[in-house]
């Protein structure tokens, strides 16, 4: 009996979602392909601040997306000045992260009027080893945003298919399994096979925010270590703001042609921004600075449990509005030993620059 009562509830949810008209939660493969056609293409020398870069590129009710993998060279330094600007009625589109998502949603909870996050298509939200994500909870729970679900592979090549211009990519995963019921993905037959098949939409982010190993003033962008999807989300968005942990020579990425991994065409700005995923790492920079990330996290946590927003209000006031730069927040949160011992724990993983 009680198998059948769940069958019925799992097919009504799956009704009621997928009889919803579909559309595209950012630009249409068509508008994205034309943005991207009609940018520029030359060489130009594309270095620019956080604070210019943001005010150009950064809109009301755009799709963010969002590089890097939980803590690992996510775009921290640009979300701390998306902040200060203000952007509402966000959609997040990202792989997985932690920080970044979790610094907009608290930045909602303290000022809804500066910046709010609409909804949200993701793999996963969340500070794995540390826990679970406290305010990603309390907006789920209390379904102030929308969330559409995929798989790490899922949400992946949702952003490899915008990268080729595709309306959407064909996948093995999620049918036949309860992520039919929480994301936009469609089972159809294959006109080839005659077998099921599960097609996902594309992802085409209007702005990626993204932070790289190194790259040249032009956007020829090196990453070393895990590669986080941030080619693809690059690839699909219409713009790219890119922090880079250094600038390098162009005669530099010639040489080792091999190893760009985003290249120039993709990026609209470029910041050389030492540490900008603290507190997360960068591979070949610095590690995790586990003490801060555990400590912004409890601010969430003890906000969800008991409502009280100053303790994560003084957070914000002290570590971005107080900050007239994102090095005045380095010194503020970390300072000189903090970061000297972050980059000793790293212990030089090889990188080329």
């Amino acid at each position: 009996m009680l198998n059948n009562v769940n069958s019925k509830i799992k097919e009504v949810s799956k009704l009621n979602y997928k009889e919803k008209i579909f559309e595209y939660w950012g630009p249409t493969p068509d508008e994205a392909r034309k943005i991207v056609v009609n940018k520029p293409h030359g060489l130009r020398d594309k270095r620019t601040t956080l604070k210019e870069a943001v005010g150009k590129y950064v809109k009301d009710g755009m799709n963010l997306g969002i590089g890097g993998f939980v803590n690992t060279r996510v775009p921290v330094a640009i979300v701390h000045e998306i902040i200060r600007k203000g952007a509402r009625d966000l959609t997040l589109s990202m792989q997985s992260n932690s920080i970044c998502a979790e610094l907009l949603a608290g930045a909602m909870i303290i000022d809804p009027d500066r910046v709010s996050i609409k909804r949200v298509e993701l793999a996963w939200w969340g500070y794995e080893i540390i826990g679970i994500a406290p305010l990603f909870r309390y907006l789920t729970t209390n379904g102030i945003i929308e969330v559409d679900d995929y798989t790490n592979y899922g949400m992946s090549v949702r952003f490899k298919a915008a990268s080729m211009g595709l309306p959407f990519i064909p996948i093995r995963d999620h049918g036949g399994s309860d992520m039919e019921l929480v994301n936009r993905g469609k089972m159809i037959e294959c006109p080839f096979t005659k077998k099921n098949v599960y097609l996902l939409p594309a992802c085409y982010p209007d702005l990626a925010i993204i932070n790289a190993t190194a790259c040249d003033m032009y956007g020829n962008a090196r990453l070393f270590g895990a590669l986080c999807t941030c080619p693809e989300i690059a690839m699909a968005a219409c713009h790219t703001i890119m922090t880079t942990e250094k600038v390098i020579s162009a005669d530099s990425i010639r040489q080792y042609p091999n190893l760009t991994e985003i290249p120039y065409p993709a990026v609209d700005a470029v910041i050389e921004q030492p540490f900008a995923s603290y507190p997360g790492a960068s591979y070949g920079h610095y590690w995790f600075d586990m003490e801060h990330i555990k400590m912004f996290r409890s601010l969430g946590e003890e906000f969800r449990k008991t409502g009280d927003k100053e303790p994560l209000k003084k957070y914000y006031d002290e570590y971005i509005f107080g900050c007239e730069t994102f090095d005045d927040y380095l010194e503020k949160a970390a300072g000189y030993k903090t970061l000297k011992k972050l980059r000793a724990m790293d212990e030089g993983q090889p990188i080329i620059v």
